[in-house]
């Protein structure tokens, strides 16, 4: 698909629609820190509060931002329920479209947005942020210079303590709700990246929280030939864990620590400060069994400004979208697949074409 580019020097118009603590902490820093991005429309159901909290932006209903003359490129990051309504609006406006995480509540509903964005010649794209954190980049670089030998084992762990559930819609019964469809892009979409596209999907969810909703818990399992992926997450976790193990022929490695960005960006941070992504916690690499044969492995520089930065470079022709429609709608699927496997207790495989399948190349 062939977008409408956009000359050098001519600014990318932006609106973000949904101005929430996710704009605020993540799309504003990461959208500012692109020079050739102009972001000066928020749409939004409290304008009259917006406006107050942002007189420098122009302030519309969120159906009017997402198809205003004077925007070229729509950031959808309200609640996971609005996600397809407002991208369906805005690409049949003929606006390029960036969709918070998760993409959608359905695996069809994301089929319907990728094929729109094809009919009206649109890039559509969704905010895998994580992509460019420091721990996943530590851990797909070892990987990709072979230094655990084959991998067999891999583990991807999000665990907090955090055992009062909050007020907040994610933790609600409501469509694309609870911790999988919250924490389960990011990890699930990493090891896509790294893995491809699994044979076979097991899941089981749990509500452990007093007062919870939705799922709180999950343990989910990527089936490889030899290969094992567990994706996991808890809240009740005190002290915490290692945010990734990566077990081999040849070596495991732990990384502990989890990325800085985010922590970064709430206080205030942005991509053009000289400490931005840089990871204190270097990962380890054990080489033998006994524990004091290890070596650490300093830890790559995060820099989730990429993602904005690649959306700029695929808007004037300069480069690729950073997370394709296809990859969007594989991510769909095993999200999908993996809630059906948790309520049904069951092994299930993928049903994706052989095109949606080229997106994440084993």
């Amino acid at each position: 698909m062939a977008v409408a580019l956009f000359e050098h020097e001519r600014k990318i118009r932006v609106a973000v629609v949904g101005y929430g603590w996710v704009s605020k902490n993540f799309h504003t820093p990461l959208i500012n820190s692109v020079k050739g991005l102009d972001f000066s429309v928020i749409g939004t159901n409290r304008i009259e509060e917006v406006k107050a909290e942002c007189p420098a932006f122009r302030v519309l209903r969120s159906e009017d931002a997402a198809t205003d003359d004077q925007v070229d490129l729509v950031v959808i990051a309200g609640v996971n329920a609005d996600h397809v309504r407002l991208a369906k609006i805005a690409l049949s406006a003929g606006k390029h479209v960036v969709v918070e995480k998760p993409f959608t509540p359905t695996l069809e509903e994301a089929r319907e947005l990728a094929a729109l964005a094809d009919a009206n010649n649109c890039l559509l794209s969704v905010f895998q942020n994580r992509r460019w954190d420091s721990d996943f980049l530590t851990v797909k670089d070892a990987i990709a210079n072979g230094l655990m030998g084959s991998v067999l084992h891999f583990e991807s762990h999000i665990d907090r303590y955090s055992p009062t559930v909050p007020n907040a819609w994610r933790e609600k019964p409501t469509p694309a709700g609870g911790t999988w469809f919250d924490l389960g892009p990011h990890i699930a979409d990493q090891a896509l990246l790294l893995f491809g596209i699994p044979k076979t999907i097991t899941a089981n969810f749990a509500q452990q929280r007093d007062g919870a909703q939705t799922d709180d818990w999950f343990n989910v399992v990527f089936e490889y030939d030899k290969l094992r992926v567990v994706l996991h997450a808890a809240q009740y976790v005190v002290g915490g864990s290692f945010r990734f193990a990566v077990h081999g022929t040849a070596a495991s490695l732990i990384k502990y620590g989890a990325d800085p960005q985010e922590a970064q960006m709430i206080n205030g941070g942005s991509p053009a400060d000289a400490d931005w992504g840089i990871d204190p916690d270097d990962a380890w690499l054990f080489k033998s069994s006994d524990r004091t044969q290890r070596e650490l492995l300093p830890a790559s520089r995060g820099d989730q400004g990429q993602y904005y930065a690649s959306i700029d470079r695929a808007l004037r022709g300069q480069g690729a979208n950073p997370v394709t429609p296809h990859q969007a709608v594989v991510l769909m699927a095993v999200l999908e697949t993996a809630a059906r496997a948790a309520a049904i207790k069951t092994t299930l495989e993928l049903d994706l074409s052989d095109e949606e399948r080229k997106a994440f190349p084993t």
